[in-house]
């Protein structure tokens, strides 16, 4: 397609207010019905792909370039925040520490505490499940006794010949 077709397509009343007057990139836009049918199908089976063509759609169809740059400049400062060094993002006992030697301390002391709590819940349950085990092999032991006995008693009873 030429430049002036390419002019041509993106000025007037279908440049949309997204567009500021900058060219497209990629030619003719797709059929209105076939885009929207696409992103339909594309949000019932692959949400996040049909998100990202609408947010590159609305922008106007930019480069990959001018989308960075534009995702730089608007949120940097958030993604700054987000992934900020040196913090902790809550996880039990990660991160730096607080610079504070009476707190760091305390809580050393607390995960020792916490951890040896977990280890004895640990070992509780660990034996609950052999003494539920050991209850379950007696009552089937005693079941197949009793299937057992009934079936020598039915064969070694009187029989009518």
């Amino acid at each position: 397609m030429s430049d002036s077709a390419s002019t041509a397509w993106n000025s007037g009343p279908h440049s949309g207010p997204w567009n500021n007057g900058a060219q497209r990139r990629c030619g003719r836009p797709p059929r209105r019905a076939l885009e929207i049918a696409g992103i339909v199908l594309a949000f019932i089976w692959f949400w996040p792909l049909a998100l990202a063509y609408l947010v590159w759609k609305l922008m106007g169809y930019p480069k990959y370039d001018e989308a960075k740059a534009f995702l730089r400049e608007n949120f940097s400062r958030a993604a700054d925040d987000l992934f900020a060094s040196g913090r902790s993002m809550g996880g039990f006992g990660t991160g730096t520490g607080t610079g504070n030697a009476a707190f760091e301390e305390y809580r050393r002391n607390e995960l020792r505490r916490l951890e040896e709590e977990r280890r004895k819940l640990d070992e509780e349950a660990r034996a609950f499940r052999d003494f539920v085990e050991e209850l379950k092999r007696a009552k089937d032991r005693e079941e197949f006794d009793a299937f057992m006995a009934k079936r020598r008693a039915d064969r070694n009873g009187p029989t009518n010949v």
